[in-house]
């Protein structure tokens, strides 16, 4: 389920893999939280927009009457949603600062673009769910912190915004930090920051506010630049999903050498390792490793590379290169899903399945139960799932696929149902190996 604008900026990634130096984070709330303010405020504070850009807010608004420049503007970039004060697509944001370099997803509030925030948080490595604090907790702030529970984002903030309109009481804020850290944990939430602040006014956006003394923590942006991100790749499994073969001559060796390019998924590769290339099983020996046109000795994910192997073994687009623990080879799939697209989907229906750089014809086995997003509860959907539906599915692949637990990797462990008529995507799904079967060998989906 990952987006290509995230995929690209990961390259970027070529420093030390563990120092945090880049995060994806998903902003999310409810209709009028000001969730665009926000963005617009970090955006403005920490001198990402252009003068060019800033001029034309500021014309927009003094357009409108407004006495100061509507940052909201900065992100609700469309004329519709301009029009409609309301943000309907996810925009993809990008800023600095000297400690950090950030991919903000910003999500649309509506119940209708459920699908929308799923898509942005999906590679999310942090949610900051914005709170009205005069309104508390409702159905949709409850709706995406089950979301972020159900992406397995590791890290939740909750933005109390609005605290001007409660008289930055302290009382307010801890009301709504109570009860949502509450009701998120018993979704499976572990790690929940709640910050008060007021994006309209600046106070603990990126700057602390001198109107919460009571407030011992940090800013929003202080926790952004500091929150841990990722883990070490040295201790996760190898996946290297084979995007394409790269066949040129070598000068060393009077030959036609082979290199195997992909995104490293996770994990971490150096010249000598061993690797087992699935779904062949084929073993090999790494003598050769590459990035950017420049041949060198390690590389950790998320970067991107070209592999060469001891072996004149067959690896083609599809495959993948893997060490450590063993994906399992499954083709009985158990998942949940978030349907995207307008079609229902149904059980019995044949769908193709793509998995990393492969693409397999599927079937729908079964559409086990809908699910009731604010609280987790299971729902009967005899007529299947609808746009924006979040339910558990059962999936047969028509050959074997080396696949991970959503839980344990989100990049192997995702995948995404496409129509084989027209190619349109229908949904997006997460693995539970758990309850998956690898199934009696690779014959065809019937």
């Amino acid at each position: 389920m990952s987006t290509g604008v995230a995929e690209a900026a990961d390259q970027m990634c070529t420093s030390d893999p563990r120092s945090g130096g880049l995060l994806r984070l998903a902003t999310c709330g409810s209709v009028d939280d000001g969730k665009s303010t926000l963005v617009g405020r970090l955006l403005y504070d920490t001198k990402s927009v252009l003068a060019d850009q800033a001029t034309a807010i500021e014309e927009v608004s003094r357009r409108r009457g407004q006495d100061g420049p509507d940052l909201a503007l900065l992100t609700d970039g469309l004329r519709a949603e301009r029009e409609q004060g309301i943000t309907i697509d996810v925009a993809y944001r990008y800023f600095a600062t000297p400690r950090r370099r950030f991919i903000l997803a910003d999500t649309p509030g509506h119940v209708q673009y459920t699908r929308n925030m799923v898509t942005g948080a999906s590679t999310a490595d942090l949610a900051v769910v914005l709170v009205d604090a005069g309104k508390g907790v409702v159905a949709q702030t409850m709706r995406h912190g089950a979301i972020a529970a159900l992406l397995r984002v590791p890290h939740v903030v909750l933005a109390v915004n609005k605290m001007d309109t409660v008289g930055y009481r302290e009382s307010a804020f801890t009301a709504i930090a109570d009860e949502f850290t509450q009701r998120t944990r018993e979704l499976g939430v572990a790690d929940v920051t709640a910050i008060p602040m007021s994006a309209l006014t600046g106070d603990n956006v990126v700057e602390p506010s001198t109107r919460m003394d009571w407030y011992g923590g940090g800013t929003l942006l202080s926790h952004l630049e500091n929150v841990p991100v990722g883990a070490d790749p040295i201790d996760t499994p190898l996946r290297l999903p084979v995007q394409y073969v790269i066949r040129h001559p070598s000068e060393r060796r009077q030959a036609v050498e082979r290199w195997s390019a992909g995104q490293l998924a996770s994990g971490r590769l150096k010249v000598g390792d061993g690797v087992v290339v699935r779904p062949s099983g084929a073993s090999s020996t790494v003598v050769g490793l590459s990035v950017l046109g420049k041949e060198t000795d390690s590389v950790w994910a998320p970067q991107s590379v070209a592999v060469r192997l001891a072996d004149e073994i067959d690896v083609s687009r599809g495959d993948m290169l893997t060490a450590g623990r063993a994906p399992r080879m499954l083709r009985h799939i158990t998942a949940h899903v978030c349907h995207l697209h307008d079609r229902p989907l149904r059980a019995r229906q044949r769908v193709l399945l793509k998995h990393a750089t492969r693409t397999v014809p599927a079937l729908v086995d079964r559409i086990d139960y809908g699910m009731d997003v604010t609280d987790a509860r299971r729902l009967p959907c005899p007529d299947g799932l609808s746009a924006n539906d979040i339910g558990g599915v059962q999936i047969r692949t028509a050959e074997p696929l080396p696949i991970d637990d959503y839980l344990e990797n989100r990049r192997t462990g995702s995948f995404l149902l496409i129509d084989p008529q027209d190619g349109a995507t229908l949904s997006a799904g997460m693995v539970d190996t758990r309850t998956s079967d690898g199934g009696p060998g690779a014959g065809a989906a019937h």
